[in-house]
């Protein structure tokens, strides 16, 4: 849910709020519940899809028609779809292959929802979009790095290469940052502090997910304050 709202919130508070925002934000939304249904429907066994035709339908007509609504609203937010086909595309054929927990899956995703950012900043009236880029790119090497934290305390507990994977991602981010603002650096070098030490501790999901909400505040908080 992190990676899902605090992109397109980036992307309000760095613009300015609009009628259109409303919309815009329903149809994210429902466009990842429809992403969602297509994905358990192409993993789905033959005689189990006729099944999940029904909630795959219903979130795909929402979304087309909350989708139309927002171009309506504003016509030039069309120009940012290109952008959301690779990762989408990504996803679906990793759901079809039922690899959609894996690790380019995940980072598909990731840089997919960061790109989010920018059509809320386009639909805010923003125009400064050396920040908007700058600000998208910060999320998408926060969640990225995320993708691989979480792989190591979850799922990939004990594979060394993972730790050692987002460890080195995390610092790569850490570095990338000096260009941007020494509170970015601050705070992802205490994210690669994180990536590099608690994996050796066997933390609960419900504790790694409340740690990661915090942690995308914080990073969210300090780039629109940094940039």
């Amino acid at each position: 849910w992190a990676m899902l709202a605090t992109p397109i919130v980036v992307g309000v508070l760095a613009s300015h709020p609009a009628s259109v925002h409303l919309p815009l934000t329903a149809f994210w939304f429902l466009g990842y519940f429809a992403f969602f249904a297509a994905g358990l429907w192409l993993k789905a066994p033959p005689r189990r899809r006729p099944a999940l035709l029904p909630p795959l339908r219903t979130y795909a007509v929402a979304s087309a028609a909350l989708g139309a609504l927002t171009l309506a609203l504003d016509p030039g937010l069309l120009r940012w779809a290109p952008l959301f086909l690779p990762p989408l595309a990504i996803g679906l054929v990793a759901s079809a292959r039922r690899d959609e927990r894996s690790l380019w899956s995940g980072l598909a995703t990731s840089i997919g929802s960061s790109l989010m950012v920018l059509v809320a900043y386009d639909a805010g009236g923003g125009t400064d979009w050396e920040r908007a880029w700058l600000l998208t790119g910060i999320l998408a090497a926060y969640f990225a790095g995320t993708v691989l934290y979480v792989k190591t305390m979850i799922r990939e507990r004990g594979d060394e290469r993972y730790h050692w994977l987002s460890a080195l991602a995390h610092g790569a981010a850490t570095v990338a940052m000096t260009w941007v603002d020494p509170w970015l650096v601050l705070v992802f070098a205490l994210l690669t502090i994180r990536a590099a030490v608690l994996p050796a501790y066997r933390l609960s999901p419900k504790v790694v997910g409340i740690g990661e909400v915090v942690a995308t505040i914080v990073v969210a908080a300090t780039a629109l304050l940094v940039t």
